[in-house]
């Protein structure tokens, strides 16, 4: 846990409640971890009702070409310098890992691609009251249930089964509308100096970097919540 620097920052939340911003990408196994373990740290947080949590984008590959996908395995391989064989283990090491916290990853067969326009629909869900839901249903929908969240008409069943507007959604997806939220948030997280993610900044005063255990965020809450009452 780290102080945040709050360089080209929104104002913190009023009062005493407590403003949890994450950032995270679709395809990122440790980001559907940290949220499950950010969820447990609420859980043990004794003023978890006054939590405001705002998703952020941070796509881990912008250049992947959009209706394309490789073979997740394929990238890892290639981009920390492993085997086909060092990247299946890492794979099932992940696996176990999320089965440790109650989750269900299927590594064998995903791939990845381009995850801007599944942030673009994150965005909408925040305007509508639903991002919440949408982000786990995503995380669900690719790491558990192993279907695409690249294609329109993946993203748009998933969406709609979250309880979005199919109207809606197909209007976002046809065109470019909360690409320039994605594109804000990745300026933020750039000002604020996230290389890596999931990246958590409560009341922009704490920061808190990887899937860390929920002890450590809920410390960072108790921190972050106490200051707020003494401001």
């Amino acid at each position: 846990m780290t102080a945040a620097n709050g360089k080209g920052a929104e104002p913190s939340s009023v009062g005493t409640s407590v403003r949890v911003e994450i950032w995270s990408d679709l395809v990122c196994p440790w980001c559907y971890l940290g949220k499950r373990r950010f969820e447990q740290a609420v859980e043990h947080f004794e003023h978890g009702d006054e939590i405001e949590v705002v998703y952020r984008s941070f796509e881990l590959d912008p250049t992947a070409p959009h209706g394309r996908t490789t073979p997740t395995v394929q990238v890892l391989a290639s981009k920390y310098g492993m085997s086909a064989g060092q990247a299946e283990s890492a794979q099932r090491q992940m696996e176990q890992r999320a089965a440790q916290d109650g989750l269900t990853f299927r590594m064998a067969s995903l791939r990845s691609g381009n995850t801007r326009d599944a942030h673009r629909l994150v965005h909408l869900a925040k305007a509508r009251g639903k991002q919440s839901g949408l982000m786990e249903a995503l995380h669900r929908a690719y790491f558990t249930e192993q279907e695409s969240i690249f294609d329109h008409a993946s993203l748009t069943r998933v969406a709609v089964g979250a309880g979005l507007d199919s109207g809606e959604v197909g209007r976002v997806l046809a065109g470019d509308e909360y690409g320039p939220a994605v594109q804000a948030d990745e300026e933020a997280a750039r000002l604020l100096g996230v290389s890596g993610v999931p990246f958590f900044v409560i009341d922009r005063r704490y920061a808190v970097s990887g899937a860390q255990p929920p002890a450590t965020i809920l410390e960072a809450l108790e921190l972050a919540r106490a200051e707020a009452g003494a401001a």
